[in-house]
């Protein structure tokens, strides 16, 4: 399962920018990259662990602007389209799980 955290947030004042680094950082430290300008991506194992992402992010929203969080599955993933100029590359892969026994 793929969680993607698209979003819009101010940055027009000092407070604001900060807001959108607190927030774009929190994306990153909780395993997501970015896919495009404003659009960051991770995997998931499960859709319970989704769910957890999910709650967390929700705890780090700024106060204004818009995000959204989309759950789309690894087969809906896959099938994503992506094109750079007129060249079509391939999507981005999970990244590989380790198995502790």
């Amino acid at each position: 399962m793929w969680v993607l955290a698209m979003f819009d947030l101010p940055v027009g004042s000092l407070k604001a920018k900060r807001d959108y680094a607190r927030f774009r950082k929190k994306l990153l430290t909780q395993g997501f990259y970015r896919l495009q300008f404003s659009v960051y991506g991770r995997h998931c194992a499960s859709s319970d662990s989704a769910g957890r992402i999910a709650r967390v992010v929700e705890a780090a929203l700024p106060p204004n602007g818009q995000v959204r969080l989309l759950m789309v599955t690894e087969r809906q993933f896959g099938k994503m389209q992506v094109y750079e100029g007129q060249k079509r590359v391939e999507t981005e892969q999970p990244a590989q799980q380790f198995v502790l026994f």
